[in-house]
């Protein structure tokens, strides 16, 4: 019986029991930070040669935004390349990691608050692959994407994150990807490679990094109550809700960590951690 048992537990989840595995936000930047070196790919680097190998990852990505939430589940997603306006070689990179139909499923199972989708026709975004390639650069790691849904409240989102916790101890890496400060429109576009940051994103910055390691999530789930610092921080919520994805997966004393901690080009941060 005890074998017979085991065997179906074998079937239903195809990642054995590891210790818990950490959890990253990845400020992905510009997307050139897939083929540039630069301080930044030297961080992404380095956190790649601390944490433990995964069984598999899971990313939550800003470039994915959908009606209701999806994962994808092919065998072989492709390299998306989700962007303009940038030279012919950053167009001819390609990630080519495996899928995996089996975490996939086995999301959407653990999932309660909301429906999950299996997804067929995205891939890997830009979000994605032009970071987790610094990390895994012979794309050996099987990887998933999760998507955004547009629909939900930020609440809503730091509430599903936590029902991914269990992942964690199944060897599965949870990265959320997408830049805590993110405002195009106003980007110094003569400061592009500059560590340079405007004073309402140095305020945010600084306000954000605080809540961050002072465990005050609740703020930073109420970004929009937080005055002009952040209104201009966070224009538009997809490149904020990776974080809280991020947060919602901290338990109890585990340690965390900031790197990557600059703003460039005005008014982009670079902003990563990990925890764990």
């Amino acid at each position: 019986m005890a074998m017979k048992i085991n065997e179906i537990n074998n079937m239903t989840s195809p990642f054995s029991s590891t210790e818990k595995m950490p959890v990253l936000f990845l400020g992905h930047g510009s997307p050139m930070n897939a083929i540039e070196e630069n301080e930044f790919v030297t961080g992404f680097r380095n956190i790649g040669k601390e944490i433990p190998r995964p069984n598999a990852i899971l990313c939550i990505s800003a470039h994915w935004e959908t009606k209701g939430t999806y994962v994808t589940a092919m065998e072989s997603p492709r390299t998306i390349h989700d962007f303009g306006g940038f030279p012919k070689a950053l167009f001819d990179v390609q990630y080519p990691a495996p899928g995996s139909p089996e975490l996939a499923k086995e999301t959407q199972q653990i999932i309660q608050k909301t429906a999950v989708g299996l997804d067929q026709k995205w891939g890997l975004d830009h979000g994605c692959w032009s970071v987790v390639k610094h990390l895994y650069p012979t794309a050996n790691v099987p990887i998933i994407e999760m998507s955004l849904d547009y629909s939900l409240t930020p609440q809503s989102h730091y509430e599903l994150a936590q029902e991914l916790a269990s992942l964690r101890n199944r060897g599965v890496l949870i990265v959320g990807s997408g830049n805590i400060i993110h405002n195009l429109r106003l980007v110094a576009w003569d400061k592009l490679s500059s560590i340079y940051g405007y004073d309402w994103a140095k305020e945010a910055n600084e306000r954000m990094n605080g809540y961050i390691l002072n465990g005050d999530y609740q703020s930073l789930i109420n970004f929009q109550s937080q005055g002009k610092a952040f209104d201009l921080a966070i224009p538009s919520p997809d490149h904020f809700l990776p974080l809280l994805y991020t947060l919602a997966l901290k338990e109890g004393d585990e340690k965390m960590s900031l790197f990557n901690d600059k703003i460039v080009a005005g008014s982009l941060s670079m902003t990563s951690l990990k925890i764990g």
